[in-house]
């Protein structure tokens, strides 16, 4: 298989790129230069943000794909003009999406049918709010791929490599030991896919010719916030105490779901738009997620060989607890 991968030096699209080259696949990466791709592949450089200049050592490259994976999160112009590009250079174009797609509140157990964001384009330019701007994105991998376009509609990403910070947060403030506020319940159910998952579905589903809109996560409750938790504490061997803390609490006190304490959110609207998703059609596809002990001690591993910090996208702001926040927290 020759693949191109548009992205592919950080977190899901690296891991992409690096499960198509554990199968000896042929593996093209085009992106902007800020980070060294893997070893063993061929890279290409450019920025998309550019418009056709941006897209020039890939509309110079000779020769075609069979897959073409793409991760951008940005305005959908650049997914429209990269699509039609290679519209007649490759079989299969891949673009990760996100259930953001899905009109707010969306109700447990939507499935792929269920109704998407207004007012999205592959047109749009400028400041798009990123659900119009993972739609546009579809939009334009459907535009110019039709039926041989796979729309993989992740949620939540953990895993090795992760660069927005979650896990990471929790790993190394759970390393640091002694009292950590645990938001509870403890048997609050999670949804989500480690990237590693996510890249190797991606790959099966691409090369069997998949198309069309799949939930890529886990079953609601493949973990819980109390799984999650008690296997950081066990793969740092910090001995942390989780206290765990009533939802009412953390909120009167002003902490941020989702960023002030990463992963959590307060059961309602959003809890059930992000957590209890349908997932029935991607498993069917062959979806497969490790447990969460092995995405844990394998993020841990990972952090670790880097020093303890973890890479930042500089397009997404830093999340976790302000410590004198947590110290007042802790002395309730």
């Amino acid at each position: 298989m020759k693949l191109l991968m548009l992205g592919g030096t950080e977190f899901v699209g690296r891991a992409v790129t690096e499960a198509a080259l554990e199968r000896d696949w042929e593996v093209t990466v085009f992106h902007r230069g800020h980070h060294a791709p893997p070893p063993g592949v061929r890279a290409l450089t450019g920025d998309r943000r550019g418009g056709e200049r941006g897209l020039a050592a890939l509309a110079d490259h000779p020769g075609d794909w069979d897959l073409v994976v793409d991760t951008w999160s940005g305005v959908p112009t650049a997914v429209r003009d990269a699509a039609r590009l290679l519209a007649d250079r490759a079989r299969h174009y891949t673009y990760v999406s996100s259930r953001s797609v899905y009109a707010y509140p969306a109700p447990a157990g939507l499935d792929e049918d269920g109704p998407l964001v207004g007012g999205a384009s592959p047109d749009e330019e400028g400041d798009v709010p990123y659900d119009r701007a993972k739609r546009g994105g579809e939009l334009a991998a459907l535009d110019a791929f039709g039926d041989r376009a796979l729309l993989a509609r992740a949620g939540l990403i953990i895993g090795p490599g992760e660069n927005i910070g979650r896990l990471p947060w929790w790993l190394t403030r759970i390393a640091r030991g002694g009292p950590v506020i645990a938001p509870g319940p403890r048997t609050a159910q999670l949804q989500y896919v480690d990237a590693r998952d996510l890249a190797s579905w991606i790959l099966d589903a691409a090369a069997a010719g998949l198309h069309g809109p799949y939930n890529t996560v886990s079953r609601p409750g493949h973990t819980t916030m109390g799984g999650l938790l008690d296997a950081c504490v066990r793969v740092t061997g910090s001995g942390a105490e989780l206290r765990w803390t009533d939802p009412d609490t953390l909120l009167a006190a002003g902490v941020e779901p989702w960023s002030g304490l990463p992963v959590w959110l307060p059961e309602g609207e959003l809890y059930d738009t992000l957590y209890q998703g349908g997932h029935a059609r991607a498993e069917a596809a062959g979806l497969r997620c490790r447990p969460v002990g092995e995405t844990v001690a394998d993020t841990w591993t990972w952090l670790r060989e880097r020093g303890g910090t973890a890479p930042q996208r500089p397009d997404r702001p830093a999340v976790g607890l302000d410590p004198r926040l947590e110290e007042k927290l802790l002395a309730l």
